[in-house]
């Protein structure tokens, strides 16, 4: 069952969202020694990762990886890369071997590419797909997450798929590059944060049934930890 947790506020969502996510990568490091994250861009989940950033000792030996990007230049106002450098990177001080950006200057089919070998080679070849510890997503009034958005093909990719070029996305840049549904999936823990009344609907949605209109809805729900504030809220609890 999908653990939902409803907050007053966007305060409240990312100290919530901050403390879980600290707890499952301290669990990640005590099990298996390393522990890898994924973070989404967008401004929900910008404050969570200033709280991440001021505790550098929370990030200890974990990898810092991307669940989309844009393809625009890493200092381009809208790279999701920019945002979580000036949030969480810099003030954690993490080492620049421990940040795995996704290069969407070099676009969405040959970026995709790259960034599935570099996943391979560090979190190996065996599962596939490789299994990240938390992946961080949004979601978008339309109820999409990472760069899956409704009816796309990237929704019915090869099994082998693990990171995909989107060239044709309904939310401008049209270029963008993502992990797949299947990566998603594969995490040991996914934690989605929406705050406003213009994610309700897409919240409530999620919890339907599973359908390619509501990419949210293919989440693995056991996996899955929501965190909203009361606007973003649910009309009833979660199935």
């Amino acid at each position: 069952m999908t653990r939902l947790t409803t907050c007053p506020d966007d305060q409240s969502v990312a100290e919530r969202a901050a403390a879980d996510i600290e707890r499952t990568l301290a669990q990640a490091r005590e099990q298996r020694g390393v522990a890898h994250l994924a973070l989404s861009g967008g401004t929900t989940p910008g404050r969570t990762y200033e709280l991440l950033g001021a505790n550098a000792a929370g990030l200890a030996d974990v990898h810092v990886w991307f669940a989309d990007e844009r393809c625009v230049a890493p200092e381009d106002a809208e790279s999701n890369y920019r945002l979580v450098r000036e949030t969480l990177l810099e003030a954690a001080a993490i080492e620049p071997e421990r940040v795995h950006r996704m290069p969407g200057e070099l676009g969405p089919g040959t970026g995709a590419e790259s960034y599935e070998l570099e996943l391979l080679a560090t979190l190996g070849e065996d599962p596939v797909p490789p299994v990240l510890d938390v992946i961080v997503l949004g979601i978008g009034p339309d109820g999409h997450v990472a760069s899956l958005f409704p009816g796309a093909r990237t929704l019915d990719p090869p099994e082998e798929a693990i990171c995909q070029g989107v060239s044709d996305s309904p939310k401008p840049p049209p270029e963008r590059i993502t992990l797949s549904l299947a990566v998603l999936r594969a995490a040991r823990s996914c934690v989605l944060l929406a705050t406003g009344a213009s994610k309700a609907d897409a919240v409530d949605a999620m919890f339907g049934p599973p359908t390619h209109h509501v990419p949210a809805s293919l989440l693995r729900r056991e996996r899955l930890t929501v965190i909203v504030d009361d606007a973003a809220a649910p009309a009833g609890p979660p199935p």
